[in-house]
């Protein structure tokens, strides 16, 4: 008999991923240069030289059996140590190889932190507006995700509503910093009154409250944006890192987990990870990709287009109207739309080729998320294509 959740899940397909299909199809009929594409996050500029020339190294240098062969369960040994030493020296920690996990990316991650501190029917929060995918992530696990509404003034933690979703049965908090819908960062004013919230419930409660700190875009801060270190804050956090968007290799699928080495069971836990990595079919991220990216640890993409492409959008959309909390860092902002029902206001912006995509998803109404990771000339041409649509509201 076929498993019934995933016939339901065929029909709950990603809005992003459907209105990125769409505009590729509307690019074969008018042409890609004609559609302002923001749905999809999709890095938009070149990996660095160094991981390249690398690569070029180990293909040319290196045995071929051992570069392409298994790497161990738990990574590669001199690239967990060199991960661990890059943490050290850039964020003033203390890990250690056997700190850090190799994984198939920031969703990897996430799929074995959050298998490692919950069992079925616990409960695992995060924040509105929060990263759609994490619901199918957590329901895998048997936890079950608990959305904290969205403070829509700041984007900052929403401290009144997670205290009321606060309880025993809570094992993890999952947040996103900098965040991908609204590209807010958390401050560090923020992370320490959430580490001191936690630390006095872990003491009531008499257990750890872990968190999972999903930073695929830790490398994207803007000019002068307090981005705070979350494993420097709270001694039980399990970061949750993807090289996808600082070194532009998506689709290469290569990350880690670093358990912070204070945190209580720290020697346990990367242990854990290879088991779990039995049950879900994990099992070694390619081993190429893992030697390459220990080269480049030090280095990211061009990222400085991203916040080119910010100021454009937050200094030409404010100027129309729009209500927006300013980014710190990421691709992504998210203005508040000009009606309340979201999904009607993008398809009036998809009738002008403007692809937007609504927030239901991201647990937020009434906004919109805009993927700015499209070429800067791209989006100086877009601006006509707003004002159009902010035209058939405020005019």
């Amino acid at each position: 008999m076929l498993n019934q959740n995933y016939i339901d899940m065929c029909g709950q397909k990603s809005v992003i991923r459907e209105l990125f299909a769409y505009g590729s199809e509307r690019a074969k009929e008018i042409g890609y240069e004609n559609v302002f594409d923001y749905s999809l996050g999709n890095p938009s500029v070149p990996v660095p030289e160094t991981f390249t020339r690398e690569m070029i190294r180990l293909l040319q240098d290196e045995n071929p059996v051992a570069l392409h062969g298994y790497s161990p369960s738990l990574g590669i040994d001199s690239v967990r140590e060199d991960v661990a030493t890059s943490l050290n020296i850039r964020f003033d920690m203390h890990y250690e190889k056997k700190d850090i996990f190799m994984v198939s990316g920031a969703a990897g991650a996430i799929a074995h932190a959050a298998r490692a501190v919950t069992v079925p029917g616990d409960e695992i929060l995060t924040f509105a507006p929060y990263f759609p995918e994490y619901q199918p992530y957590i329901a895998a696990t048997g936890a079950v995700l608990k959305v904290v509404p969205a403070d829509v003034s700041t984007f900052q933690i929403n401290f009144d509503a997670f205290l009321d979703l606060l309880n025993e049965k809570v094992m993890a908090v999952l947040i996103n910093t900098p965040n991908n819908p609204s590209g807010i960062v958390y401050s560090t004013g923020t992370i320490d009154k959430l580490a001191m919230i936690l630390t006095e419930k872990e003491k009531e409660f008499g257990h750890p409250i872990y968190i999972l700190s999903d930073e695929p875009y830790r490398e994207i801060v803007f000019h002068d944006v307090d981005a705070p270190f979350v494993a420097a804050h709270y001694n039980h956090t399990l970061t949750c890192y993807s090289f996808s968007k600082s070194l532009s290799l998506p689709g290469e699928r290569i990350g880690y987990i670093a358990v912070n080495p204070a945190c209580e069971d720290s020697a346990l836990l990367v242990d854990m990870f290879g088991q779990i990595s039995r049950g879900i079919g994990h099992n070694c991220p390619p081993s190429i990709i893992q030697l390459a990216v220990a080269k480049t640890l030090y280095d990211t993409a061009d990222l400085s287009v991203y916040e080119q492409n910010k100021n454009i959008l937050y200094t030409e959309l404010t100027k129309m109207g729009f209500d927006i909390v300013e980014p710190g860092g990421t691709f992504y902002m998210f203005p508040k739309a000009l009606e309340e029902d979201a999904v009607a206001f993008s398809n009036q912006a998809k009738e002008l080729d403007l692809l937007l995509v609504p927030s239901n998803s991201f647990g937020v109404t009434g906004h919109f998320r805009i993927s700015y990771c499209i070429p800067t000339e791209k989006v100086e041409r877009s601006i006509p294509a707003f004002q159009k649509l902010a035209d058939r509201y405020l005019a």
